[in-house]
This record gives structure tokens, C-alpha cells and sequence, in this order.
């Protein structure tokens, strides 16, 4: 699959005229369909609507940071960031990167770099949506699971990051509690919810995921190669 095949979807939160102009002309040439929004309180306006495939974020904004609106992405989402800014000592880029963006680039930048570096992030996000285990083939983008027999399991966004997460820190068992803060990130979630997401996982895998997901009597649940 080719990144032409795909028109991605870019948030860009950038309250300079000039530079929000010439992005949105200059990206918009490109297989990217671009949403400029000017502040923090737009951004969050634009994010509750629809969801994006990239999120281009400046820092400094007139109604706040745009660390802010990464957290509030990092809630929700994996989706990657990238970070337009002039803010760039190593206290500002270490943050960013402790939030979890994908790139941190300081102004001013070359158009061509920015083009460059977005097109890396998202041939390194194609490459992560296809995941082989257990003989199982996991497809990020369709949130479906293909099975050794062929059988194809449909699961929501969800249950599918559950069932990755578990695959991904095996053998290790883990607790709800920590299921619920790195998969469902809200306390507001109770382990009754992972209990449910568990047992539509176990529902959909069918015999394939007898003797490989377990419950752990008291601790949490595991997944077995």
C-alpha cells in the first residue's frame, strides 16, 4: 500500500497566518486533507467532531500550550503528533517527547524537511498496522484478527488494543488496574469493563484463544505464545 493510496487526515493547530497559509497550500498538494485550526479551544472543538490521522501541534498559542491539546490527544488516541515550534530548549523538547509525539521540529523548517519527516511517520505507523503472532495475523487499521484457520475475528478499536497489548508484554500477566490506565487510560473504568472487553475477545477468538489468554486467579491476565 502506497501513502498516495491514502488521503490522511491532518489536524494543523498553528496560530501563525503566514505559516498556516503556507502549510495548509503546500501540504494540501499532497495525499493529506488539512483542518487549520488557530487555538487550543478550536483544536479540542476539531478533535471531539472527527478524528485525525496526523496531528501537526504548535506550543506556544493564544488560549494556552499545545501541550495541552497532546494530552488531551494522548487520552484517546495513538494517532502520531508532530510538534512545530519555535519553543526548542531541551527542557521543551524533552516534555514533548515525554508526552509522546513522534517528531519535534524547531522553526524555522524547510517545507521539503517537514514533508519528509511527515511521510516517515506515517510509513512507520503502515508498518506497525500488521502484526504477526501466534500464527495469528492482527490488522491495526480494521481492528480484525486473522486466525490460523483462516477465520477472520472482528473486534472494536478497543478490544483490539487490548488483545495487542497483552500480546505485546507476553508472557507477563498483567493486572486490570494496569490494563485500565494503559489501554482504557481512565479511572473512571472499572475492572468489570476488562472483564467484558475479555470475554469478547475470548468470544471472538473462539477455540484458537483456549489455553492462550488466561485469567490469573487474583493478579490479572495473560497471553501465551
Amino acid at each position: 500500500m502506497s501513502l498516495a493510496a491514502t488521503k490522511h487526515t491532518i489536524l494543523l493547530v498553528e496560530d501563525d497566518e503566514s505559516l498556516g497559509s503556507t502549510l495548509v497550500e503546500r501540504l494540501s498538494e499532497e495525499p493529506y486533507d488539512i483542518t487549520w485550526v488557530r487555538t487550543v479551544k478550536d483544536a479540542l472543538m476539531a478533535l471531539s467532531s472527527r478524528t485525525f490521522d496526523l496531528h501537526l501541534l504548535d506550543i506556544g498559542l493564544p488560549d494556552g500550550s499545545g501541550f495541552n491539546v497532546a494530552r488531551e490527544i494522548k487520552l484517546t488516541s495513538h494517532t502520531p503528533i508532530i510538534f512545530l515550534t519555535a519553543m526548542n530548549s531541551a527542557e521543551y523538547r524533552l516534555e514533548g517527547f515525554e508526552i509522546g509525539c513522534d517528531d519535534y521540529i524547531p522553526k524555522p523548517f524547510h517545507l521539503k524537511e517537514l514533508l519528509l519527516r511527515i511521510a516517515k511517520v506515517f510509513e512507520g505507523r503502515l508498518e506497525q498496522k500488521t502484526k504477526r503472532s501466534s500464527g495469528m495475523v492482527l490488522h491495526a487499521e480494521s481492528y480484525s484478527v486473522v486466525l490460523p484457520d483462516g477465520r477472520t475475528a472482528e473486534l472494536t478499536q478497543r478490544d483490539f488494543e487490548l488483545l495487542s497489548f497483552l500480546i505485546e508484554v507476553s508472557p507477563r500477566t498483567v493486572s486490570r488496574q494496569d490494563i485500565l490506565e494503559r489501554v482504557f487510560h481512565s479511572d473512571a473504568q472499572t475492572s468489570r469493563t476488562v472483564d467484558n472487553s475479555i470475554v469478547r475477545i475470548r468470544t471472538a477468538l473462539g477455540t484458537f484463544g483456549e489455553g492462550k489468554l488466561r485469567s490469573v486467579r487474583g493478579v490479572g491476565y495473560q497471553w501465551l505464545v
